[in-house]
């Protein structure tokens, strides 16, 4: 195997990078799609155990949490102990978890196995990693490179939707975490064989490298944890990294937690089936590649700071507008191509914010700890729109909330100051 893979990077050259970009991609989807699930599982979930909404958004919100505060210490696990050994490791654990849950009788096992321990898992893959590989294997073009592995997170999450919808509808909850399980599994596999750990260790230079450029040294094991909350002192002690964190925070607010874990069952209370709430998600995913990789080739060229302005100024509109609308499939296709242009957009903008600010060495892990606020605010989103929908009966204030904290993050973004101009592809 390892002179299949030796022989194709000669073939290949700088031009490998695209192939381990690709297994990234792969694994992004897939662990995307694990976050997605508790949305499918909601109802069935209600229907066979007699869970409140209030009880299933609990899991769901305690594993969006730990996707994201997993991302810093992954990022320094990747300079220690390897990001091939990282992303396994966390596959096997999603895997396992998942599957494991197909036993559950109580709410606790639920989110025991999707909340806790999928959610660590799925936090060791997830931008962090995207931030690692691309800066590892791109010296050139890396806002257009992470503007497509961006959109992996949102695409994974949505394209699969359909599919876990139609398998929920026939069968339940169940066939869901099955389909799950094996195709993480499957998937262990295929990450072994096309990641490598770096670009030296098939003889090649990172794509648009002109000269070799010796890696960082590794950081030993021991000193994870220092590494992981030294960057963290040095970040917060400046205003750009808590700007980036609470414009983050609105992100996942507005994304994972609410559309992605309530938008089925908001669109269920007016009526539409499942499967056809499922398929306006899957759409969002469609556009979003489209949107998040046209970001990146922005981000190479504009303002980040610009870029994020405008985003989350037409997310906050767009988010106010929805409860308000008549539900038609013709206005919510408009919501969905419109919010899956703008639905991760922000990330390639906020990782060159985050490089330019603290640094190649510090900037993935740093990049770990303002996902932890994309996470904490996706978790308020997931458990907070919950318990409005039980107070109140409907998500009209959820939505509302979400949109005022969008046009916020808009102008939290514009207020961050640049360094000196640098090139950031």
């Amino acid at each position: 195997m390892k002179s299949v893979q030796t022989a194709l990077a000669r073939s290949l050259g700088e031009k490998y990078a695209f192939v381990a970009v690709g297994a990234v991609f792969i694994a992004l989807v897939f662990a995307a799609g694990t976050r997605a699930a508790p949305g499918v599982m909601m109802i069935p979930l209600e229907q066979a155990f007699g869970w409140d909404r209030a009880t299933v958004s609990m899991a769901a919100a305690i594993g969006v949490f730990l996707y994201g505060l997993t991302g810093p210490f992954a990022g320094a696990f990747m300079q220690s102990l390897g990001v091939r050994n990282t992303v396994l490791a966390a596959l096997a654990l999603m895997a396992g978890s998942i599957g494991l849950s197909s036993f559950m009788t109580e709410p606790w096992q639920y989110v025991a196995t999707w909340g806790v321990l999928g959610g660590v898992g799925s936090g060791a893959v997830a931008m962090v990693l995207a931030a690692t590989v691309t800066q590892r294997w791109f010296v050139t073009h890396r806002g257009l490179v992470m503007g497509a592995m961006s959109a992996a997170t949102a695409t994974g999450s949505l394209i699969f939707l359909p599919f876990m919808a139609a398998a929920a509808e026939a069968g339940g909850w169940r066939p869901v975490v099955l389909i799950v399980a094996v195709a993480l599994a499957a998937l262990i596999p295929v990450m072994w064989f096309l990641l490598p750990e770096k670009p030296s260790d098939l003889g090649v230079r990172p794509f648009g490298a002109e000269e070799d450029t010796p890696p960082a040294p590794p950081i030993p094991t021991r000193q994870v944890l220092q590494a992981t909350f030294g960057a963290l002192g040095r970040a917060a002690r400046t205003r750009s990294f808590w700007l980036l964190f609470g414009g983050f925070f609105v992100c996942g607010l507005t994304t994972n937690g609410l559309i992605g874990a309530h938008m089925i069952a908001l669109c269920a209370d007016q009526g539409l089936p499942e499967t056809r709430a499922a398929g306006l998600l899957a759409m969002m995913g469609i556009f979003d590649l489209i949107g998040t990789t046209a970001s990146g080739w922005l981000t190479d060229r504009y303002d980040p700071r610009k870029l994020l302005f405008v985003y989350y100024a037409l997310r906050g509109l767009s988010l106010i507008y929805l409860p308000y609308s008549d539900f038609s499939l013709y206005s919510l296709s408009i919501f969905a191509v419109f919010y899956g242009l703008d639905w991760i957009a922000t990330v390639p903008p906020t990782l060159a914010l985050t490089r330019e600010a603290f640094g190649e060495r510090d900037a993935p892990i740093v990049f770990g700890w303002i996902m932890v606020g994309h996470q904490i605010g996706a978790a308020t989103a997931a458990m907070g729109a919950g318990l409005i929908r039980v107070a109140q009966g409907r998500y009209l204030e959820a939505f509302v909330i979400a949109g005022i904290a969008g046009l916020a993050a808009a102008g939290m973004s514009i207020a961050i100051r640049r360094k000196a101009k640098v090139a950031l592809a």
